[in-house]
């Protein structure tokens, strides 16, 4: 049904194990193969993926690793060009700005003309608002806000409309476009540019995810070796063919038939602050919680990053007091293993660990561990 478009998914965390293996193909291939009915044949699904999810327990614990977070599977989230954490971040003047945000929006919607008591709150929020700068029709009219707001649509989607916005942008740089005329611009992208790699922008992409890669296996091997520290979106082939789509698309902005080094450096950065923060969230959310501790901030800090002797010392502990087939509670084991002297954040990093490598099984929203 997206061929050619934009698929949108929502609660993507809550898609049935059957469904999470049928989307492989269609990420990968960009093809979903069906056979239903006796009916064997293969649709095109070359479509963009833009999908929402939420982390366990529907809150991102920062107390707890970025695998821990995420519940996916890294075969799905290594399919994805870009993945962002979105964490909602209590900040006061952050909120304040969403809600002059949302608040201009409803007063906009009924009110589009005089001044009301909260005139200061609609002009803060509409400084938030990409397109409402020159739609002095919607701020001066005197009719409904719903006739106005046809009229203004109407009159910006005229083929003349489009072509004046397009025009006065390009020649004066002032302004922006408005959505009629970005939605042309996007179409007449996708259908008359192909840009390709040139060979300087080629090496310049190669030496990065040559470094990429390297910067991600020595961060590995600095923390404790071990198997936990494994990153939770592996960097592979599929990152390196996503750095050179975003590239391509950088280019293709600028109806550029060559990708430049400097689309190359812009999709480089967009990756870093996407999915490579993704996958050191774990390692930043550590130190800031051993920061901000209470005055034993010192011993937690030592458990932030534990030795490959710590880290096997407590997996022994857990294996000694872990009888096959048996069931105990998680925080009377770590209280247990504390009260004989090893450290506790070790000992729930050394269960977290051992929990993805499939020795024991979280039940009962985690409260419980069975080996």
């Amino acid at each position: 049904l997206a061929d050619g478009g934009v698929v949108c998914i929502d609660e993507f965390d809550k898609m049935r194990p059957a469904d999470r293996v049928a989307i492989h193909e269609a990420m990968e291939q960009q093809t979903i193969s069906i056979a239903k009915a006796g009916i064997t044949t293969v649709l095109n699904s070359r479509c963009s993926v833009l999908a929402a999810a939420n982390p366990v327990f529907g809150r991102y614990d920062d107390l707890k690793s970025a695998s821990e977070n995420i519940d996916l599977m890294s075969t799905i989230l290594s399919r994805f060009d870009l993945i962002f954490l979105v964490r909602d971040i209590r900040d006061e003047q952050r909120d304040r700005s969403i809600c002059l945000h949302v608040m201009g929006v409803h007063i906009d919607n009924y009110k589009p003309g005089g001044a009301t008591a909260g005139s200061g709150l609609v002009a803060a929020s509409n400084a938030l608002q990409p397109f409402n700068s020159g739609d002095d029709a919607l701020l001066g009219g005197t009719g409904a806000a719903g006739s106005n707001s046809d009229s203004l649509t109407d009159t910006n989607s005229s083929a003349s409309a489009i072509a004046e916005n397009a025009m006065r942008i390009a020649t004066t740089g002032v302004g922006e476009l408005n959505v009629s005329t970005m939605k042309k611009y996007i179409q007449y992208c996708r259908a008359k540019c192909s840009p390709r790699l040139t060979e300087e922008a080629g090496d310049v992409l190669t030496s990065s995810y040559v470094k990429i890669r390297d910067d991600v296996r020595r961060r590995t091997l600095d923390s404790d070796g071990g198997e936990g520290s494994h990153s939770v979106i592996p960097i592979t082939v599929r990152q390196l063919e996503a750095l050179v789509r975003l590239s391509e698309s950088l280019a293709k902005m600028r109806l550029d038939s060559d990708v430049q080094t400097q689309d190359v450096a812009e999709a480089l950065r967009l990756f870093k602050v996407s999915t490579m923060a993704a996958n050191q969230a774990e390692r930043s959310t550590t130190s800031s919680s051993s920061n901000n501790s209470n005055p034993s901030s010192q011993s937690i800090m030592s458990a932030a990053i534990p030795s490959r002797d710590d880290m096997m010392r407590s997996e022994s502990f857990l294996r000694s007091r872990l009888v096959v087939g048996m069931v105990v509670n998680r925080q009377k084991i770590i209280e247990e293993a504390a009260g004989q002297g090893y450290n506790a954040m070790v000992i729930a990093r050394a269960l977290a660990v051992m929990v993805m490598r499939g020795e024991v099984q979280e039940r009962n929203q985690s409260r419980l561990i069975k080996r």
